[in-house]
Parts: structure tokens; sequence; C-alpha cells
């Protein structure tokens, strides 16, 4: 997969490099989306721990969202087919299992559980939700990312043209959320 692509992942390729006949890897894996479900869930796993860890050391100081956005970007330069299985979703067919879905939950659940912490401090006034403040924070760090991969996949993030787009894109969501609002801007948060 990392040197082809998550699609060309083939079952008999598989078990050439593991030195066994396709027929014996049908004792591990029933099928390819099978392989593919593992994998979903091992780079679930794998994310999530980077992100608690993350978590553990910036507990939404001012740092953090820099940190996030920087993290989800290494996370996809060291891991570019779990980045894309898990975040692009780029075979066709493939649904995650129940189980393999526990951990994608957990993960939003345990980013929204950090932005409602932040919320509730009044360290971010975004105006949403914690589900809605983390979900475009999502959709800022992943739409950096996958530009960054598709076009510049081997440069380190503090060059070419998306990667050291990660300050500006932090600093701009904390003069957004951050700063106080103004009083003609105020809206009431939810819990």
């Amino acid at each position: 997969m990392r040197a082809e692509g998550v699609g060309a992942l083939s079952l008999n390729e598989v078990a050439r490099r593991l030195g066994m006949k396709t027929p014996s890897l049908y004792t591990y894996f029933d099928s390819k989306h099978a392989l593919y479900d593992e994998l979903f869930r091992i780079g679930m796993q794998m994310y999530r721990r980077r992100l608690a860890e993350l978590f553990a050391r910036h507990q939404f100081d001012d740092d953090l969202l820099e940190a996030g956005i920087a993290n989800y970007m290494a996370f996809a330069d060291e891991n570019p087919d779990l980045y894309s299985l898990l975040f692009e979703r780029p075979e066709p067919g493939f649904v995650p299992s129940g189980a393999s879905m526990v951990e994608a939950s957990g993960l939003l659940e345990d980013a929204e559980r950090q932005f409602q912490a932040a919320l509730d401090a009044g360290l971010l006034r975004s105006g949403l939700d914690a589900a809605a403040t983390r979900d475009l924070f999502i959709a800022v760090m992943h739409g950096l990312t996958s530009l960054k991969r598709a076009n510049e996949p081997d440069a380190p993030i503090t060059s070419g043209r998306f990667g050291p787009l990660v300050p500006a894109a932090a600093s701009l969501i904390k003069a957004a959320w951050v700063a106080p609002p103004s009083p003609a801007h105020a809206t009431k948060e939810t819990p």
C-alpha cells in the first residue's frame, strides 16, 4: 500500500511477500476488506494515542491548535497509506466494521471532550457547540493536510506551499475563537 497506494493492495502480493500461499492468508483474513478493516482499526489506535499524547502535553494552551494541525500533517507524512485509509476512504466498497468504528468514534469523542472543556473554561469562544467546533477544526486541519499530501507529499511540513501555512491557520482560528467576541457579534454558546 505504501508503494502503490491503498487501492493496489493485493492479497496475492501480501502472501508472496510473507512467503506463503494466498489460500493460507485466508486463515487470517477472509477478504481484502477484512485486511483493510484490521489496518483501519490499528491506524485509528495509533492516531488516537498520538492525539492523547498531544492533549497531555498541551491541555489547550496557546500552542495546541497549531500543534494539532502539525501533528495530523506529520501522521499523514509518516503513514501516508494509513492516513489515506483512515481519513480519505480511497477503497470503493470498504466500510469499517463496528469494532473498528468504535475506535473512530472514540477518536471523535476524545476531541469533542477537549473542545468542550476549552469552551466551558472560556478558552475558546467559537459560537458553536463542541462537536461543531471540533468538526470545523478537523475541516481546516484536513484541508491543509490533504493539499500538502496531494501537491508536495515529500516536502517537510516547514517547506512548500501548504505546510508553512500551519501557523497561519492556527492564528486565524485563534483570532476568531480565542479573542473575546465583540458585543455586536456575541452568540450564545451551547453546552
